[in-house]
């Protein structure tokens, strides 16, 4: 699916997207028949969709920019061309958005949200061509007669030194050298990289590892940058991994155990992107294969999966990042985000050793007509689903010094907020209040309902209240759909205080839910919102 480049992702059924409070999204209805699963249809027809007759041609930018209109729309994406106008009705941001890459390069439009789409797939019958390679001009070196203009006796004038009295040449100092760099040593039974990065780290989710058929991916992520290492490892190891970070020093130690005891000269074949230090967005999305080891129902429409990771995959999802599954349906790769929540609200018993760290939780949605979730959901236990690393700009810098933590969230919505949920009762020291307001259709579609009710008896810090927009006869909590007079009671700002309020749900949700919050005087510092 191309969603370019707007921030009008996700498609209908998809859980989150994060965005900055109060951006807005011109998220569309798309009309009957116009779904993902039709789009794929449509491709394997054998509908000509670029008007070439199948001939692939290479396209100029003066060719490129004729096609900028509603019926003739092409765009570039790193070097190849497709006409997208057969996707204007297809894509959840309307054709507005489409049309802001029409006739131009739309790389870095369609990068600023949507370098995960696997657009190759989605558009490969769309392929006009590619891109013309521009010619560069190169300047001609002096001739003999130029050249002999600078050179005395054929020689160029010694420069002159500084007058004495000036004394050296003074300049600024060098810049500090702020990239991360790493070193390795060995033992007879492992090996050891270790990762410097110069800076202080949080105790867990710097680091991702994957060791794979002997090749070793090291990702270090760094706020909107990430240090990569990548090798081809020149002899045979277990398949597992052991991470060390040293927070304070922002040192990370990676373990590979040998499968003999030998004594390495290298750590191997270097591969892409080896030893690179720049903006995660532009770098392509890594998957690693999880398998599905449980499958648990939360309401009746609403599944908890549990993946298991590699023992040769080390990852740590941040709270309030998500992950994409990424699935092959109709010869068509599909990818959709979702939030991994915890294997509870709140355990009573701290988790077996390894076991979060191990493991995956998503909540999934099944949409009968959905373009992932019915797949995920005949997933057999023991299949394997492809599943990304983190992603999302959500940071626990936001809940410092917290002392009042408010969540409004709708349906799925509730996602992001389950974890947030527990990390402030249990991590947030400042904390003195934290509420969540909950908006459903029905009394069965409230996420983890039990779950939410013990917690607010327990825990005098926690409130909870329900909203429904189709309750039954019998209900006696709030009904409606989100309204200014709600907040004005829920959002309490007492002295003294510093507020946060979260906000997850559908677009039109969280649009209306964040400008009623700035009614009420709330700043953007204050709001964050899970766009979704």
């Amino acid at each position: 699916m191309l969603n370019v480049p707007s921030q009008s992702f996700p498609a209908v059924g998809s859980q989150q997207r994060v965005a900055p409070a109060g951006q807005s999204r011109n998220k569309v209805a798309l009309k009957p028949g116009h779904s993902l699963m039709d789009w794929i249809r449509l491709t394997k027809s054998g509908r000509d969709m670029t008007g070439l007759r199948g001939r692939l041609i290479e396209v100029t930018e003066e060719e490129l920019r004729k096609h900028n209109t509603k019926n003739d729309c092409w765009t570039s994406i790193r070097g190849m061309v497709y006409n997208i106008t057969a996707y204007m009705d297809f894509h959840p941001g309307g054709e507005e958005e489409l049309m802001r890459a029409a006739g131009i390069d739309g790389t870095d439009l369609f990068d600023q949200v949507h370098r995960w789409v696997n657009y190759e797939s989605m558009l490969k019958e769309c392929l006009v061509g590619r891109m013309a390679t521009k010619v560069t001009v190169v300047t001609k070196a002096p001739s003999e007669k130029e050249e002999k203009k600078t050179t005395v006796n054929g020689l160029a004038p010694p420069s002159l030194p500084p007058p004495a009295s000036l004394g050296p040449a003074a300049g600024p100092p060098p810049p500090k050298d702020t990239r991360p760099r790493y070193d390795w040593f060995q033992t007879d039974a492992t090996v050891n990289i270790v990762v410097y990065t110069k800076r202080k780290l949080p105790a867990v989710g710097s680091a991702v590892v994957d060791l794979h058929n002997g090749a070793l991916r090291i990702e270090v992520v760094l706020g909107k940058l990430s240090y990569l290492l990548h090798w081809c490892l020149p002899h045979e190891v277990e398949e597992r991994v052991g991470v060390h970070t040293a927070s304070a020093v922002g040192k990370i130690q990676v373990v590979v155990w040998k499968k003999a005891k030998s004594k390495w000269t290298e750590l191997g074949e270097h591969l892409d992107a080896h030893n690179t230090f720049e903006r995660r967005r532009d770098r392509g999305v890594f998957y690693r294969q999880c398998v599905l080891v449980s499958k648990t129902e939360v309401t009746h429409d609403t599944r908890l999966l549990t993946l298991r990771l590699a023992p040769s995959t080390h990852m740590h999802v941040p709270v309030g990042t998500h992950v994409y599954l990424k699935g092959t349906l109709a010869d068509s790769e599909v990818v959709k985000p979702y939030t991994p929540v915890d294997s509870a609200l709140l355990p009573e018993a701290p988790p077996t050793e390894g076991s979060e760290a191990s493991h995956l939780f998503l909540m999934v949605k099944i949409y009968p007509d959905g373009a992932l979730t019915p797949h995920l959901d005949t997933l057999n236990i023991g299949e394997a689903v492809c599943v990304s690393s983190p992603e999302g700009p959500f940071s626990l810098r936001l809940l410092r010094g917290v002392t009042h933590l408010y969540l409004l969230a709708a349906g799925t919505g509730f996602t992001p907020m389950a974890r947030l949920i527990r990390h402030a009762l249990t991590d947030l020291p400042t904390l003195r209040k934290s509420k969540l307001m909950f908006f459903n259709r029905k009394e069965g579609d409230i996420l983890w309902l039990t779950q939410l009710d013990q917690l607010a008896v327990k825990e005098n810090r926690f409130e909870v209240e329900y909203v429904l927009s189709e309750p039954s006869d019998s209900w006696t909590g709030q009904r409606g759909r989100i309204q200014a007079s709600m907040l004005t009671d829920f959002l309490v700002r007492p002295e003294d205080s510093k507020c946060l309020v979260c906000v997850c749900g559908p677009t039109a949700f969280t649009e209306l839910a964040v400008r009623l919050i700035k009614e009420l005087n709330f700043s953007d510092e204050e709001i964050h919102a899970f766009q979704g």
